[in-house]
């Protein structure tokens, strides 16, 4: 086991003419290593770009706290002496130097300060407002995109997932840390939305250990504008998560959307009722059976319907639930105006007189039969009802246009 040099071996390695080469960094203290890696960060930019970095307003944020830390650096006397024999780039130069001890307190939070800029930062020892290399590399792979070449081919899918979130069939999720999603698999075929452009996973390539030993893999990433990127699935899932608006675009059958029972991470949004009126309005009493209200309520249907002969919207007339569907992890307002718009065709065309006698026109009233209801619900639940619209003459549906 190797011994440390005593003060007499470095006398008897003088008489014998051997230099010896002390290990400077093991005496660094903790303070020596917070200001030798802050200038490291200042090396790199100047290697990236060529230049020490500059202030103003109109820089990147990282690079005006470079340029304050360096000219703190440039005027302490110590911080010279230790980081001079660092500086192969000749950064330090040109600076006045001054006596200033450079305290602890001088860290990241006081240059931000300085800056104009308040946040919440770690303290400079976890370093956690310099991005690490792999985050730096994760976002040169986002903002490395080049133009899509075969992007007519993806084009449909971008029309069709817009059609879907237009009508409630997908929804978009939050990425949120302690849900779990940040280390969730990504698969091909999955939607996002990252900077503003929905990202489609065109192709996930063989997996391999990354060297901090989690798995990763090459992804080929296609956008909305007709651009693609090849990045890694870590890199994708760390932009996504740091995005404020980065959202996951769910599956047309992630999950029950109308089921009796609920499953663990469903989140319940309301019930689809469909409703039959007991009014003895003659157009009414002539089509009762297939005279159906479709609506969707976030509460109890019974409260709903409880002061129905008060109200206009129920004809001013008793009703009893026909049928109803329980709703799950979807927008509650777009799937109402979905079912409104697949059976608009057949809207019951009435005008009656409320309390007041003024006067209503009912717009959840349509003429069509239970089973067409329940074949649309079904068509919902597995993602094909797009461009479908009920028929009153076949008494079907048929694809619009």
């Amino acid at each position: 086991m190797a011994r440390e040099f005593t003060q007499e071996d470095d006398e008897l390695l003088s008489e014998l003419g051997v230099e010896v080469e002390m290990n400077t960094a093991a005496r660094r203290t903790p303070r020596d290593e917070r200001i030798i890696a802050g200038f490291e960060d200042i090396q790199r930019f100047v290697e990236e770009h060529g230049r020490t970095p500059q202030h103003g307003e109109d820089r990147d944020i990282f690079e005006r706290l470079y340029a304050v830390r360096l000219d703190r650096l440039r005027e302490q006397e110590d911080c010279r002496q230790l980081l001079e024999p660092l500086d192969l780039q000749g950064i330090l130069g040109g600076q006045a130097i001054t006596t200033t001890p450079l305290t602890d307190a001088m860290d990241d939070d006081a240059l931000l300060a300085e800056l104009g800029v308040e946040a919440e930062m770690a303290p400079i020892t976890e370093l956690r407002h310099v991005r690490s290399n792999a985050e730096k590399q994760a976002a040169d792979d986002i903002a490395n995109r080049e133009r899509c070449e075969d992007f007519p081919i993806f084009k449909p899918l971008f029309e069709q997932v817009q059609k879907d979130l237009d009508m409630g069939v997908r929804t978009t999720r939050r990425f949120v840390k302690d849900a779990g999603f940040l280390k969730a698999e990504i698969t091909a075929g999955q939607f996002f939305i990252l900077g503003g452009q929905t990202a489609y996973v065109a192709d996930v390539g063989e997996s391999f250990k990354a060297p901090n030993g989690e798995t990763d893999a090459r992804l080929r990433v296609i956008y909305s504008n007709a651009t693609e990127s090849n990045l890694l699935l870590r890199s994708l899932q760390r932009a996504l998560y740091k995005d404020e608006a980065g959202r996951r675009i769910t599956d047309p059958v992630a999950g029950p959307l109308f089921a009796g029972e609920t499953t663990e991470g469903d989140n319940a949004s309301g019930t689809i009722y469909v409703l039959r009126s007991k009014s003895d309005h003659p157009l009414v009493a002539e089509n009762r059976d297939v005279l159906h209200k479709i609506g969707v309520t976030g509460g109890s249907v019974e409260r709903r319907i409880a002061n129905a002969k008060l109200d206009a919207t129920f004809l001013l007339a008793d009703v009893e639930i026909v049928a109803t569907y329980e709703l799950y992890n979807i927008n509650r307002t777009r799937l109402e105006n979905l079912l409104h718009r697949v059976f608009g065709p057949a809207r019951l065309d009435i005008e009656i007189k409320d309390r007041f006698g003024n006067p209503v026109i009912p717009r959840e009233w349509f003429l069509v039969p239970l089973f067409v209801i329940d074949e649309v619900v079904e068509k919902i639940k597995d993602g094909t009802i797009a461009g479908y619209v009920y028929d009153p003459k076949t008494a079907g549906l048929k694809q619009a246009g």
